[in-house]
């Protein structure tokens, strides 16, 4: 019995798709039964009246290992439960294509929206992909090694300027609700300040540190990230895209902070927004690899009838864990974590 067996790439882009794609590809042709089909735009290539698809064969895949963005296209407004007739054609599309299953390719909302397709019959095995390594039950993710090198890269740059200007420089991460990036990219690069969603920051303690780096350094770096807030304060939303399965977009805490701490320093303060810079690019070595293992045990686990199931990464090692359990929830920063203890001991001010 052949498999007929789909491959989406769904929420925002990440480096490392391509890299899930060719190994699950190459791992499903060399386990010889299956047949595989690449899904455009991820579940929105499922929800029109005609389903958007491609074969993925040994060529269509090779080459691409290396290579940032998805070639099969990505989608992170598309929601297929939005609605009965939505979920419906969702059901007539897998039918019509004679999928016995789809591997999905996504962050915290697609392994929700994978999980609540079962009702249509749609099985899944999901890969976690996300920059913000906030994934549940997953330690790292693939495309947060590449995200990190580049904030890291980014700060390491910009603290040349302030260092040269004597200002206070801010850059505001990716993150909405984990510090993960924020944290690990401002401890590699030296930053100062590390703001992170975890912790509402106390703003006078921020100008003070900032005082004391003028008297001193003469420039400071802060790095925040974009679901940071101060204490009793809201989280600063930049759009709000209705129908979409996360409608609320944060973005400019940056260049709040900013206005906040001006007014208090001799220092000129500027805030720089990475932005999609971020997900953008080649992905690491390690991202590469990180991100076969993953496609390569999605692979097994369809070829072993295995959905419903993640494949994740535990204490090191590839495994996999119920989709149900990720399903809308998120892995957020704990409080007693070793890299929050290291910061505070090497003076960071983590507000």
């Amino acid at each position: 019995m052949t498999l007929r067996v789909g491959v989406l790439t769904s929420g925002g882009d990440c480096p490392g798709l391509n890299a899930v794609i060719r190994a699950v590809t190459k791992s499903l042709i060399h386990h010889g039964r299956c047949e595989v089909l690449g899904i455009a735009d991820g579940f929105e290539g499922l929800m029109g009246e005609a389903p958007r698809t491609r074969a993925l064969g040994w060529e269509q895949v090779s080459g691409i290992l290396h290579v940032g963005g998805t070639l099969l296209g990505t989608s992170n407004s598309a929601n297929p439960l939005r609605d009965a007739a939505t979920l419906d054609q969702v059901g007539r599309n897998v039918r019509a294509l004679g999928l016995d299953g789809v591997v999905a390719i996504g962050g915290d909302g697609t392994m929700s929206q994978a999980h609540g397709l079962a009702q249509v019959g749609l099985a899944c095995v999901g890969v976690p992909k996300t920059i913000d390594n906030d994934i549940a039950l997953c330690e790292r993710s693939f495309g947060f090694d590449t995200a990190v090198a580049t904030v890291t890269d980014a700060l390491r740059r910009i603290e040349s300027t302030a260092y040269s200007h004597h200002r206070v420089m801010i850059v505001e991460t990716m993150g909405r609700h984990a510090g993960w990036l924020a944290l690990e990219s401002g401890i590699a690069g030296a930053a100062d300040v590390i703001l992170l969603p975890e912790i509402d920051y106390d703003l006078q303690a921020v100008i003070e540190r900032c005082r004391e780096r003028e008297q001193r350094q003469r420039y400071t770096i802060i790095c925040i990230g974009e679901g940071a807030k101060e204490r009793g304060g809201v989280l600063t939303v930049r759009e709000r895209i209705a129908h979409s399965p996360d409608p609320v977009r944060l973005g400019g805490v940056g260049h709040v902070l900013r206005e906040q701490l001006q007014p208090h320093l001799a220092s000129e303060v500027r805030a720089t927004v990475l932005g999609h810079v971020q997900r953008g690019g080649d992905p690491t070595p390690f991202d590469r690899v990180l991100a076969t293992r993953f496609g390569h045990h999605a692979a097994r686990l369809v070829t072993e009838g295995q959905f419903g199931r993640m494949a994740t990464l535990q204490g090191g090692q590839i495994g996999s864990v119920p989709i149900a359990e990720v399903a809308n929830t998120q892995r957020k920063v704990p409080l007693d974590h070793e890299l929050i203890a290291i910061a505070r001991d090497i003076g960071v001010c983590l507000g």
